[in-house]
């Protein structure tokens, strides 16, 4: 069974390449433009990782991953930032939120893919 992974962002062309970038090396993907609809997709069903960018609208990536982070349910989720926010305090506060993996865009394919699985493995 193909692990599956939730890409969360507001530029549909950013959730088409690392889709791709993620379905070539074996997995299963789905989309979400913003937090509340990658909570949406969550919520009814299971996903082994997530892929977060931070500035979206309705809900940033910062606050999704600080509300799956308080749900028992979520508190292991890998999650990985992939942003244009490249300051050490950027980072900080993504890591802080809770997530694994800080990736700063644009993003190497390969980078991607070893976090990836890095965190599933």
């Amino acid at each position: 069974m193909r692990r599956k992974i939730l890409v969360v962002d507001d530029s549909a062309t950013i959730r088409t390449l690392q889709g791709f970038i993620l379905e070539s090396a074996g997995f299963e993907v789905q989309t979400a433009s913003n937090g509340i609809e990658a909570l949406e997709k969550l919520y009814k069903e299971r996903f082994d990782l997530v892929v977060a960018d931070i500035n979206m609208p309705k809900m940033d990536g910062l606050k999704l991953i600080e509300t799956l982070r308080k749900q028992e349910a979520y508190r292991d989720l890998p999650i990985i930032i992939v942003t244009t926010e490249q300051e050490q305090e950027d980072r900080e506060r993504g890591l802080a939120a809770g997530a694994n993996v800080y990736l700063v865009k644009p993003t190497d394919p390969k980078k991607l893919v070893m976090n990836v699985k890095m965190l599933l493995d």
